[in-house]
């Protein structure tokens, strides 16, 4: 199978090979729901050690710098509660935490979360998380210019793999929020 963009040696319907993912991941791809339908979500090997996007990019194909986003854990925190979300913007952005975050969780503080807390309530590789198997009780706040990609390169939740998905999936994973402005 051709990957439908970069260029990668090795690409595969998720659905063949969810013992590359991490358990929260391939238990969502086995019970994929979505209107797109779950072969369309390619896996691509890569190659971890160089799974930083930059050097990425470089290495796959430089218009993978315009197509990949990254998913960011984050918490916020009002009168000592704390809550946890996930953020998804395009890579040539950063999310926008003391803005469009902390004000859409109604938190005084919002912040990324610490690597030990993404890891744990993931059950993702730091490097590699993806929304795709978050917990559905979290809030998965997407940015508008994500759904408008056509493809997607996106955390496979290890750092070896990648997702490559319709940007419009997105906006119909669980608990997601679609927003104008979250990156930056």
């Amino acid at each position: 199978m051709r990957a439908p963009l970069g260029h990668f040696d090795n690409a595969r319907p998720a659905p063949d090979c969810l013992e590359e993912l991490t358990p929260p991941v391939a238990d969502a791809v086995r019970g994929w729901q979505g209107d797109i339908p779950a072969e369309q979500l390619v896996y691509v090997d890569t190659d971890p050690a160089i799974a930083d996007t930059a050097v990425f990019a470089e290495h796959y194909g430089p218009g993978l710098l315009d197509q990949s986003a990254n998913c960011v854990v984050v918490a916020g925190k009002r009168g000592g509660e704390s809550t946890l979300a996930a953020c998804v913007v395009l890579s040539r952005t950063r999310v926008d935490v003391n803005g469009v975050v902390r004000r859409q969780l109604g938190a005084r503080k919002a912040s990324f979360a610490a690597m030990d807390t993404a890891v744990g309530e993931t059950g993702m590789e730091y490097g590699g998380i993806t929304p795709i198997g978050l917990p559905a009780s979290w809030p998965l706040l997407v940015d508008s210019a994500v759904l408008d990609t056509e493809w997607v390169l996106i955390g496979s939740g290890r750092r070896r793999g990648k997702l490559i998905v319709p940007g419009k999936i997105f906006g119909g994973l669980p608990g997601a929020v679609v927003l104008e402005g979250l990156g930056v």
